[in-house]
């Protein structure tokens, strides 16, 4: 969802990482551990799409090692465990092994972690038990997502005529529709409508939109908005685990039913990504400061050349319809809105760390899942249309999501072939 070269600036330090786990209240074992495992996938350098997998995977052997202990859901791994195992060490086991298995380059801090984690557990019978269950979930998870087609050769071809230059920096993940999705078997299932005629009214109203208020230095554009804009230039995965965050805290939550909502979040997030890319380069819809460039040759009279334009953030290196971020805004919201209660008005909040760890504030899920789509457009990057088709198709991966692991009488396999 951004310019992975923009990604590697943002990576160095961590610093800002580590400030938005000191706002964030630990609730239990599965939230402590999403923070030290995100950190850790950052500190990786893994772009957005990348991190998704790993913390998918990394979520689905805690929730499958938790579970296997307390029994709370129905069971999608054989996994025997004695009900007095120790569910912090099991947690800590699942998230360990899972990194070295994603990250073997990272092993000294994951080593380091992970030891100071089960330092604070007494030594005993219970606490071996949940090591060797944890153990037992991340190589099973692992089995059956390493070969996901992630590592499948990208073979992605520039539009161009022969002798004639074009920018030779290839874009992101366009291999990434060629992955085996966690719930479903065809991503083209969930592809939006193909986006307006570049005659049509509605791309008339999504060009003068963008090129007003997602121009680099709008005189339109209120504070408030450059403001949302800064916010969501970030994409990484822990600016949606915040949110997750706020409803993990809530009281009276216990550690499967945590364990259970992260693995539900990040499964549908990864497959988002999945279902997102694959609509992405099937249209192959040009981005703002392209349209805006070129605004002669789309045949609409009412589109205007601006030669210079330049949006607020760098443009992300991939096509621009659907809006990815809307699409992980939906998705995140509407599993939330199914765990907490469609009427429910929790406190949500998150940082970001293209905004200096800056705060913000929602009442509703609706509001946090508008406000992102707004952002988009502020940030220069996306269309109106964009948005909204990405956060109606967010939704609807989400409410999928919620039938496959959220239902009391389901028990979402991660073995099976979808």
């Amino acid at each position: 969802m951004r310019n992975l070269k923009k990604h590697t600036i943002l990576f160095v330090s961590g610093a800002l990482f580590a400030l938005s786990a000191s706002v964030e209240a630990h609730a239990d074992s599965v939230t402590d551990w999403n923070i030290k495992a995100r950190e850790i996938v950052v500190d990786a350098k893994f772009p957005t799409p990348q991190s998704n997998r790993a913390l998918a995977i990394v979520h689905t052997s805690v929730y499958e090692a938790v579970n296997a202990i307390t029994k709370e859901y129905p069971a999608s791994l054989n996994l025997k465990a004695l009900d007095n195992s120790s569910v912090d060490a099991a947690i800590a086991s699942a998230a360990r092994v899972s990194l070295l298995y994603l990250i073997p380059e990272r092993k000294r801090e994951i080593e380091d972690v992970y030891k100071e984690a089960l330092s604070k557990i007494a030594d005993s019978d219970e606490k071996a038990q949940g090591v060797t269950i944890g153990q037992q979930a991340a190589k099973a998870v692992w089995v059956a997502r390493e070969d996901d087609g992630s590592q499948s050769q990208e073979a992605y071809k520039p539009y161009t005529t022969a002798g004639k230059y074009v920018p030779t920096t290839i874009p992101a993940v366009p291999n990434w529709a060629n992955r085996k999705p966690w719930m479903f078997a065809d991503p083209t299932k969930f592809r939006p409508a193909p986006p307006p005629k570049l005659t049509s009214d509605a791309w008339t109203r999504d060009f003068m939109e963008v090129k007003k208020m997602g121009q680099k230095k709008s005189k339109d554009r209120t504070e408030e908005q450059t403001k949302m804009a800064k916010f969501w230039e970030a994409t990484l995965p822990p600016i949606y685990h915040g949110v997750v965050h706020s409803v993990a805290n809530m009281p009276e939550r216990g550690v499967t039913q945590n364990a259970r909502l992260f693995a539900a979040v990040t499964r549908a997030t990864d497959d988002a990504m999945i279902a997102v890319f694959e609509a992405k380069y099937h249209y192959r819809f040009w981005r703002p400061i392209t349209a805006i460039r070129n605004a002669d040759i789309d045949g609409n009279e009412n589109t205007l050349t601006d030669a210079s334009w330049a949006p607020f953030i760098p443009t992300p290196m991939h096509p621009e319809y659907p809006c990815a971020h809307c699409v992980v805004a939906g998705t995140v919201g509407a599993i939330l809105k199914a765990e907490i209660g469609e009427n429910a008005t929790p406190e949500l909040s998150t940082v970001s760390y293209t905004d200096g760890g800056a705060r913000r504030n929602w009442k509703s899920v609706d509001d946090f899942i508008q406000e992102v789509s707004d952002a988009r457009i502020y940030d220069g990057v996306h269309y109106r249309t964009s948005t909204e088709v990405g956060s109606a198709m967010g939704l609807q991966i989400g409410a999928l999501a919620i039938e496959t692991y959220l239902s009391p009488l389901k028990s979402a396999t991660i073995l099976q072939d979808r």
